[in-house]
């Protein structure tokens, strides 16, 4: 999974960090496409979660089941992909949420039915 992540923080830096830029600024780009990411999979951006959740440590991903890191795995990839192409953040955050839907509905329906195979065996 880490390697998504680099593949999807080479292709911001790569694609949408100017040359000179301050450090704050360039920390704000990488937050943003985060967020990008936060919002098509959980519906929230990192302070929004943070200020849902001020109990918690951490970050909104610390507290994301299997499912949920796989399906994030795959949007660092696709959303690296739509950078490259140039897709506007609304179109990436449009198609990435569509993405994440279908993903999340087949790996929540495949968990169900691991877990009644695995319900079926135990009762032979």
């Amino acid at each position: 999974m880490k390697i998504n992540y680099k593949l999807h923080t080479y292709a911001i830096k790569r694609h949408l960090i100017p040359e000179k830029i301050s450090r704050d600024e360039e920390n704000l780009i990488y937050a943003t496409e985060a967020d990008i990411l936060n919002l098509a999979l959980f519906g929230m951006t990192a302070k929004e979660w943070r200020e849902e959740n001020p109990s918690l440590k951490g970050k909104i991903r610390d507290y994301a089941n299997v499912s949920q890191l796989v399906c994030l795995s795959n949007l660092e990839t696709l959303n690296a992909l739509f950078i490259k192409q140039n897709k506007s953040k609304a179109d990436r955050l449009e198609i990435l949420n569509r993405i994440a839907i279908e993903q999340m509905t087949i790996l929540i329906k495949s968990k169900n039915k691991l877990f009644q195979d695995f319900r079926n065996l135990e009762t032979i």
